[in-house]
C-alpha cells in the first residue's frame, strides 16, 4: 500500500516558522496533519479535502495554514509563530476513497477519524517528522 511521506520537520526557536510537506501518490479524499507529543494523545491539527475545504484545530488556527498541490500530489502545512507546546512528532495521513461529507480531524483512543459517526478512520499514515520548538 502507498503511504504518505513527510518532510520538513526541524528545530526552531519560539516565534519561528516551519513548513511541513506530505507527498502521497495515491488518490485521497482528504489529507490531514496530526501530531503527538510525548505522553499525550495524538491530536488532529489540520485537514484539506479534494475540494480544497480546510479545517483546523483551535490550538493552531490562525498560525498554521494547510494547502495542497494537485500537480505534485502533495499537501503542505505552513506553521508560524511556533511555541514550545507545538513540539511533537507530526504525521500526515490520508483517507483513500470517496465521500460526500467534510472530513474531521478528531482523535480518540488512538484512532483518528475522518468521520466519527461513520467510524471512518484515516487509513494511510506516514512515518512522521519531528518538530521541536525551544523557548
Amino acid at each position: 500500500q502507498v503511504a504518505p511521506v513527510e518532510s520538513g520537520g526541524g528545530s526552531v526557536q519560539a516565534g519561528g516558522s516551519l513548513t511541513l510537506s506530505c507527498a502521497f501518490s495515491g488518490y485521497s479524499f482528504c489529507m490531514g496533519w496530526f501530531r503527538q507529543a510525548p505522553g499525550k494523545e495524538r491530536e488532529g491539527i489540520a485537514m484539506i479535502d479534494n475540494k480544497g475545504i480546510t479545517k483546523y484545530s483551535t490550538s493552531v488556527e490562525g498560525r498554521f495554514t494547510i494547502s495542497k498541490d494537485d500537480a505534485t500530489k502533495s499537501a503542505h502545512l505552513r506553521m508560524h509563530n511556533l511555541q514550545p507546546e507545538d513540539t511533537a512528532m507530526c504525521y500526515c495521513a490520508a483517507l483513500v476513497g470517496v465521500g460526500n461529507w467534510v472530513c474531521e480531524i478528531g482523535c480518540s483512543g488512538g484512532d483518528c477519524y475522518a468521520n466519527a459517526a461513520l467510524g471512518t478512520r484515516y487509513d494511510r499514515w506516514g512515518q512522521g517528522t519531528q518538530v521541536t520548538v525551544s523557548s
